[in-house]
């Protein structure tokens, strides 16, 4: 009998659209099937590398045990093209001459599959029940076992005693794929749910146990794994896809068992040689020969029993691995790989070797990414054992560039591997990477994803940042010992200046914090700032001292906050263990910064970028410290810093983040309060007092003012604007000399912008503050209509500025008539004694606001020599005036028609600010949803004009303008989603100011018998009719024809086509009549031909309809129940969906169904889940259950239509039938 391994040779193998040779270079593939690896990488991989052939094991010497193949049966009928046969091993008969003691139910017609479906049972028990059967009577229990693998594939079937007797597993398993259920494309390894779920976990235990329980005794039977393999492989080859993934999961698990089976032996074998050298290292007098003989017997079977399950192992990678790593199924094709590594971990002996590690490699390539992920996770724990790098060399050499390469993977999972899997490598294998491989995994601490970044970070620790234990530790100038991490500090420094991204130190820092304990070594990093440097040290420059406060900064602000920057994924919730840390760092560098920080102001008060940063760190101590550990001196060095700093400094970063200082410290809950509201009462009188100085010498000079007069007032004003925002300053009466500057501004007096800017941010902070402190139950009257005057002096100034020819000081005033139209809404009018401060917008403000924003925002940029720094500040800037803007439409403050001329540049401008305008678009449809269309109507028509006017006056309908406000249209018409009721007097309205502008006037001025100027205009209007019900389409329909009514001349020619195509639209049921395409295929009455006088009746009518518009009315197209009942799901999936195809500059596509296979003739069987339909059909039958909800009488009206165009009904799986028929 020939042995298992060699029974693969003798069947043939099934082609489904990929070569099964073992020969990888010439591997075809169907147009259905993906290949993985890219086919020129893969062709060089294969070039460069000289992989030998699986190994086989030595032929062993002496009596070998062999799984035997069975004597040849009889010739089995012809099997068609798609199915293999399956050479069936022998069939044994009955153990021990016992009877059949058990049927294939365990009992009361529970099955296997039932009790591991449920979970409730202990797979071991229920195995060594099932080993108790098979010892009595082992036919029913291998039949109760293929049952199972059966049924776990989703097949119901029932294979009998008498199939199981009298024929192979190929016909068994081709008996199978006829009884396979096509009512659903689900099976239980795929099924959603936590029963399904649970299932597959107890699947794979199932059969890891089954070989674990049966390893002694009937494993090596030469009958059960006979039948099993057989069984399985047969089913890994079949074209059903439940069939192969569910095989191909055991084979692969079996695998697996029988691995550890391979190494409970290999354990033994050792242990049966030490015994037999001990044995016979005895001298002759004690040695027992009894002994001997019997430990050689064990050691001899032992090897048996090795060969036989390397031999199954051989016999499962060539029959199943090798064919179905590259399966076109991708859960597949990460089996596969998933369990390989685990082979090569377990048992490297025979599985990590060039002939596997290839296929690995190979997939490496793959085109999904848990695929791909799969492949790093196998190897991951291989390159992490020192011992087994030997054998990884050439792996190694070929496939290096590639694993580098997956660091930048588009599956941020497949990255995060990709660089574990590097920073094993470097661990153990030093020599491997290339300096230009490591850099490319430095650059990922600046990554957007926060776990890439992270284990970035992890390879920077490894690679640069390990204390080296033979290096002396460095002293300073005055003796104090440096840190063992004061070496990392500098190269970290260093990095970052390297890295060219001096402003994404908080990345850098949030990528290495979790990592690398320097970074909270304040200490070390104050050290090396303020000691001077020992014997041997280079003195830091001034760039590495810059760059390493900076670091300070962001390792402080990390630590006392926990959130990560802006861009590293969303905020979330800390853990209590997480939250307790953040207080401890906060207690921890608030004791230290307490020291050090003024000496760090002190050596640094000069320089404008270090201040800036250091002046954050008080921001986030926990201040109550200075109380309790008696810090008070330390308290008083820090305000006398701050007061001079402020005073030195005029840099807007250095005085707002002294602000943002002072505003903490004098918090009510501190009782460090009164001494620093002491020392911010004396710096702002200081302040006012500079400033009354400056103002008083450049009002007296007035025109003839020098340059030194206005930077004076201008310094003075940058301290007291940076203040303003923070601390009530309107008991200083600082409102008559801002009003004064800024009257002057709107005067045209020479006033410098820079100035009249900081007046009137000024002046809005102060009415913001005056506000504040009103009370709001009784107010004081005085303060009330004085708060009301300057309100209203302010506003009508910055009304003159906005239209003045000053850009800075128009654009500042615009903002800040936005700010206070939303501070004194008209919701201050719900507290009566507020009421008066409410300030509305009238018509003219709300047109200057307009106009400001389509003059100043929706600007091309055709400035070429610009900084690309520069272009990025003004698109932020013009996106802030369109959020202030879009502010008072959401907010219902102005009319949402004035936002017209910003919805019309949705498109147009959809990357610049995109976002922007359909959240303004959303939020004025919940104010009004009526008000809401009429505005895009309105849009719609301002950018018709436009297109109007650039061709003279005439519309060419094929010009890159007109498609542009056509998807335009398209775009506002899947804003209104697909809730048709919701929206329905929003659309009505929407049409009826469409008509009236197309069609009005109704008479060409320039051709007195051509149509309407504007007709072009219903073209666009069309592509809302989809979003009519039914009854209103009719209505439509008739103002259309009402207003066409007065028309006295024929409606012929080219001009009026967007006149009929509108009408149809509104004829039809559908949306248009070429949106839904019938593609359920046509079967014709296979003896009875019945007329098609209608269909081609209908069909003449409409091509005459064509050339004749004065009888224009096109008959409805008649649509399946599919079709109409699915009309508005197929328009648009889903808002967002659509939004998705827009950002990637992609016209929206119409949907077509996949043509439905005919029934298949009588006494044939197919099924449904061939590879090549499977994703089709399971998706239709999924849409015939959703979506199929039509009365009973329109079905039977249906049916009869389609009898008389003489088309069949199309059986279709689900629970109904639809009649679908061409129009």
């Amino acid at each position: 009998m020939p042995a298992l391994r060699s029974a693969r040779a003798q069947i043939p193998q099934a082609n489904y659209g990929i070569d099964m040779s073992e020969s990888t270079e010439n591997i075809t593939m169907d147009d259905t099937e993906e290949f993985i690896p890219d086919q020129h990488e893969l062709d060089v991989a294969l070039d460069n590398m000289e992989f030998e052939d699986t190994p086989q094991p030595p032929a062993k010497r002496g009596r070998k045990r062999q799984i035997k193949a069975p004597p040849p049966p009889p010739p089995p009928p012809p099997a068609g093209p798609e199915m293999v046969g399956v050479r069936k091993p022998r069939r044994g008969g009955r153990q021990g001459g016992g009877t059949r003691l058990r049927p294939l139910v365990v009992e009361d017609g529970i099955t296997l599959f039932d009790i591991v479906k449920s979970g409730r049972s202990a797979l071991q028990a229920v195995i060594d029940d099932w080993i108790e059967r098979y010892n009595n009577d082992r036919d029913p229990a291998l039949l109760e076992l293929m049952q199972f693998f059966i049924r776990s594939s989703g097949c119901k079937g029932t294979i009998t005693m008498e199939m199981q007797e009298h024929m192979q597993h190929a016909q068994i398993i081709r008996r199978m794929t006829e009884e396979f259920d096509e009512d659903s494309g689900d099976y239980p390894l795929i099924m959603s749910g936590p029963v399904w779920k649970k299932f597959r976990a107890n699947f794979c235990e199932f059969v890891s146990v089954l070989v674990r329980q049966c390893q002694y005794s009937i494993i090596y039977d030469q009958y059960l794994m006979d039948n099993v393999i057989s069984l399985l492989t047969g089913l890994s080859d079949s074209q059903v896809r439940a069939f192969r993934h569910t095989s191909t999961l055991a084979v692969m698990k079996l695998m697996t068992a029988l691995v550890d089976v391979a190494l409970n032996l290999s354990v033994n074998k050792d242990f049966t040689q030490r015994q037999y050298e001990a044995e016979r290292q005895k001298s002759q007098s004690k040695r027992a020969t009894e002994r001997l003989e019997v430990l050689m017997q064990k050691r001899k079977e032992l090897e048996e029993q090795t060969e036989e399950i390397r031999n199954m192992l051989n016999y499962m990678f060539k029959s199943v691995f090798v064919h179905r790593y590259r399966d076109t199924l991708p859960d597949i094709r990460s089996i596969c790989m998933g369990e390989i590594g685990i082979w090569m971990k377990k048992y490297p002996n025979m599985f990590l070797d060039d002939g596997y590690l290839k296929y690995i490699g190979w997939t490496l390539h793959d085109k999904v990414g848990d695929t791909r992920l799969k492949c790093l996770q196998s190897l991951l724990p291989l390159y992490q054992t020192e011992e087994l790098g030997p054998k990884m060399e050439l792996f190694t050499s070929k496939f290096k560039d590639r694993i580098v390469s997956m660091t930048l993977d588009k599956e941020y999972d497949v990255a995060v591997q990709g660089v574990k899997l590097i920073i094993a490598i470097q661990r153990n294998h030093k020599d491997i990477l290339s300096d230009k491989d490591c850099e490319h995994v430095y650059e990922l601490v600046y990554s957007s994803h926060r776990a890439v970044a992270q284990t970035a970070g992890e390879f920077l620790n490894v690679k640069l940042f390990t204390i080296d234990d033979d290096t002396p530790l460095a002293k300073s100038k005055r003796g104090k010992k440096r840190s063992p991490n004061t070496p990392l500090i500098r190269d970290l420094v260093q990095f970052f200046i390297e890295s060219e991204l001096h402003e994404h130190g908080a990345y850098l820092v949030d990528s290495l914090i979790d990592n690398n304990p320097m970074m909270k070594d304040w200490e070390c990093m104050t050290d090396l700032l303020l000691e001077e440097p020992g014997k041997g040290e280079e003195a830091l420059e001034d760039k590495i001292e810059t760059s390493l406060i900076e670091i300070v900064v962001c390792t402080v602000r990390q630590s006392a906050t926990g959130e990560p920057p802006v861009g590293r994924g969303p905020n979330r919730k800390l853990s209590t263990k997480e939250q307790r840390q953040i207080i401890d760092d906060k207690v921890k560098l608030t004791e230290h910064f307490i020291q050090t920080l003024p000496a760090l102001l002190a050596k640094y008060i000069q320089d404008e970028e270090k201040i800036a940063n250091l002046m954050t760190i008080p921001q986030y101590f926990e201040l109550e410290i200075y109380t309790t550990s008696r810090q008070e001196k330390c308290l008083e060095n820090l305000l006398k810093l701050i007061h001079e700093i402020v005073l030195r400094h005029t840099n807007t970063e250095v005085l707002e983040a002294c602000a943002k200082t002072y505003e903490l410290l004098c918090s009510d809950e501190y009782a460090i309060k009164g001494k620093c509201e002491v020392a911010r009462a004396t710096l702002l009188d200081q302040l006012m007092e500079k400033f009354r100085e400056a103002y008083q010498a450049f009002i007296e000079e007035g025109e003839e003012a020098d340059d030194e007069e206005e930077f004076a007032l201008l310094t003075s004003m940058n301290r007291i604007t940076s203040f303003i925002d923070c601390h009530d300053m309107t008991a200083y009466n600082l409102w008559e000399p801002l009003m004064t500057l800024i009257k002057a501004a709107s005067d045209d007096k020479h006033v410098p912008d820079p100035i009249v800017c900081k007046s009137i941010r000024c002046c809005v902070n102060l009415l913001t503050w005056s506000l504040a402190n009103l009370d709001n139950h009784n107010p004081d009257k005085n303060a009330l209509k004085q708060l009301k005057r300057n309100l209203n002096e302010f506003m009508s100034l910055c009304r003159l500025l906005i239209t003045s020819a000053r850009d800075a000081a128009e654009e500042e005033a615009f903002l800040a008539v936005c700010d206070l139209l939303i501070i004194f809404s008209k919701q201050l009018a719900n507290n009566a004694v507020l009421a008066a401060l409410s300030y509305e917008p009238d018509v003219n403000l709300s047109g200057q606001l307009t106009g400001f924003i389509e003059c100043k925002v929706f600007i091309d940029d055709e400035d070429e020599d610009q900084d690309e720094h520069q272009k990025i500040e003004e698109l932020h800037k013009r996106r802030n005036f369109l959020a202030s803007f879009s502010k008072l439409v959401v907010y219902n403050i102005v009319s949402i028609r004035n936002a017209a001329d910003v919805f019309k540049h949705y498109c147009r401008f959809y990357n610049d600010y995109g976002d922007i305008i359909k959240t303004a678009l959303g939020k004025s449809r919940e104010i009004n949803k009526v008000t809401c269309a009429r505005t895009l109507a309105v849009s719609l028509t301002s950018v018709f004009k436009e297109v109007q006017a650039e061709h003279g006056g005439r519309i060419n309908r094929g010009s890159e303008g007109f498609g542009a406000l056509k998807e335009l249209a398209r775009r506002f018409s899947m804003s209104f989603g697909l809730d048709l009721v919701r929206n329905r007097e929003a659309i009505a309205s929407l049409h009826r100011e469409g008509i009236i502008f197309a069609l009005n006037p109704l008479e060409n001025p320039e051709e007195p018998r051509g149509p309407p100027p504007n007709i072009a205009f219903l073209e666009i209007m069309c592509e809302f009719s989809n979003k009519l019900m039914k009854q209103d389409k009719k209505t439509v329909l008739q103002y259309l024809e009402k207003h066409m009514s007065r028309a006295t001349h024929l409606m012929r020619g080219e001009e009026w086509s967007p006149y009929v195509t509108y009408k149809n639209s509104l004829l039809h049921h559908g949306t248009h009549a070429s949106e839904f395409e019938p593609t359920v295929q046509k079967h014709r009455e296979p003896k009875e031909h019945k007329p098609r006088r209608a269909r081609g009746k209908r069909k003449a009518e409409q091509e005459q309809g064509a050339g004749d518009a004065a009888d224009v009315v096109a008959q409805p197209t008649r649509q399946s129940k599919r079709v109409r009942a699915t009309a508005p799901a197929d328009e648009e999936e889903s808002e967002q969906g659509s939004e998705r195809d827009f950002e990637t500059g992609k016209a929206s596509q119409l949907r077509k169904e996949p043509r439905r296979k005919a029934k298949p003739s009588a006494g044939k069987k197919t099924t449904r889940l061939w590879e090549n339909s499977s994703e089709v059909d399971e998706e239709d039958a999924g849409e015939d259950e959703d979506e199929m909800h039509i009365e009973d009488e329109d079905e039977m009206h249906i049916e009869d239509e389609e009898e008389e165009d003489g088309f069949l009904q199309t059986p279709t799986r689900g629970r109904s039938r639809v009649s679908a028929f061409a129009s």
